[in-house]
């Protein structure tokens, strides 16, 4: 009985303690929370490699090309003709703002016989 009595009394107390912070780690009315802001950053940046890889003139035939980024870690996937195209698309995608590292998980096609 001491022991309820004791938890249900560290309940009470821890609470409050809980929903204060809660409501600071809230965002405000018209913010966005921490998690829709690194979406949209994650998002901003797979954009700006995919823009940057179409436009460089090697790689603008490039397709089939998945690009994803988490926290400045950019990650391709997909198929390429060769280990060139392999190295210039990570190398383009290096170059761009806000890209830490890039993960390359690009396989070369074999051609067709």
């Amino acid at each position: 009985m001491k022991t309820l009595v004791a938890a249900l009394a560290s309940l009470f107390i821890a609470v409050p303690s809980f929903a204060q912070q809660s409501e600071k780690e809230r965002p405000g009315p018209g913010e966005a929370s921490p998690e829709t802001k690194q979406k949209v950053s994650n998002a901003g940046l797979t954009g700006k490699v995919k823009s940057a890889l179409a436009t460089d003139v090697g790689l603008k035939t490039l397709r089939g090309v998945d690009v994803d980024s988490d926290n400045g870690v950019v990650t391709l996937k997909g198929h390429v003709d060769s280990n060139d195209t392999k190295k210039r698309a990570e190398a383009v995608a290096k170059k761009v703002e806000g890209v830490k590292s890039v993960n390359n998980q690009l396989n070369i096609r074999k051609p067709k016989s």
